[in-house]
């Protein structure tokens, strides 16, 4: 079964012809590091389920200063929602961080699954208030610990990413400069 099948099973059962049905309304794409799949200004016309390698959203301010939003690995969804769903252009980019295989699905694919097959309407709402809950907490967390305790918490968290991510991502990600980040990491190893 392939990952993002096993992703839907988490949620919900389909059957091998809806299965079958879902994968048709599909693409997969194999993507070098360093592709811009989506910059600000387009309107976001699909959202991505990553197969392998990694990808990142992200926005850059009025001074040139990137924040990165989200990251998604193996088994992760990532996408420009508000343009998404608005049909308006977006303000992030979504870039390939690592050679990434990646499986998108057209906003127009989407709406025939969801009139196909209802109960995928309840797997991409069970996606969106887990997504809800994910932003909210890191919200919380931004406004309420410090940069050292929101890495701590990263590095529980996303184990996996820590390793693979470059530095300067990683503390955009927290809220910090990569020249905080760097002593700020430095400190942490020597406890």
């Amino acid at each position: 079964m392939s990952l993002i099948l096993q992703n839907i099973a988490k949620h919900v059962d389909l059957t091998k012809e809806e299965e079958e049905f879902f994968l048709s309304k599909t693409e997969t794409h194999f993507y070098k590091s360093k592709t811009i799949l989506l910059s600000a200004g387009e309107v976001s016309k699909c959202t991505y389920f990553v197969n392998s390698g990694i990808l990142r959203s992200f926005n850059i301010n009025d001074n040139i200063i990137e924040h990165v939003l989200h990251f998604a690995c193996e088994g992760w969804w990532i996408g420009d929602m508000y343009s998404y769903i608005s049909e308006k252009p977006g303000n992030l980019f979504i870039e390939v961080l690592e050679e990434a295989e990646v499986v998108s699905i057209s906003k127009e694919n989407h709406q025939e699954l969801y009139a196909a097959i209802p109960k995928l309407e309840r797997f991409f709402r069970i996606l969106a208030e887990n997504s809800l809950v994910s932003h909210q907490e890191r919200l919380m967390d931004n406004l309420s610990l410090s940069a050292e305790e929101r890495f701590e918490k990263m590095c529980k968290k996303y184990p996996n990413l820590i390793q693979k991510v470059p530095q300067k991502h990683l503390a955009s990600y927290i809220g910090v400069t990569p020249e905080f980040f760097s002593k700020m990491k430095a400190r942490l190893l020597k406890k």
